[in-house]
């Protein structure tokens, strides 16, 4: 089987394009994104619940945000697990 090299060259340089970032773009932005998405629902819960607390006011307000501050820490937790799990199987990998 012969390998004609200039095509795999061309060929790789095609693809190579494909997924190289575009300018502008930042590598883990949406990671980023993700992280103060979560900070903001955790300081805007408190802040309800704080209210909600000194205030007496609206109870169901605190029931909500109570309720979006467990499903942002699921969330959270759910995905380290996912993490920490590729991890671990990328180092039982054989070299």
């Amino acid at each position: 089987m012969e390998l004609n090299t200039s095509l795999v060259a061309r060929q790789y340089a095609a693809n190579r394009t494909a997924t190289t970032p575009q300018p502008g773009e930042e590598t883990g932005g949406a990671l980023s994104g993700l992280v103060q998405n979560f900070a903001s629902t955790l300081q805007e819960s408190e802040a309800t619940a704080m209210e909600t607390m000194t205030t007496g006011s609206d109870p169901h307000a605190l029931v909500q945000a109570l309720a979006q501050t467990e499903l942002a820490v699921e969330t959270a937790v759910t995905i380290r697990n996912k993490v920490v799990e590729a991890y671990q199987e990328i180092l039982r990998m054989p070299v």
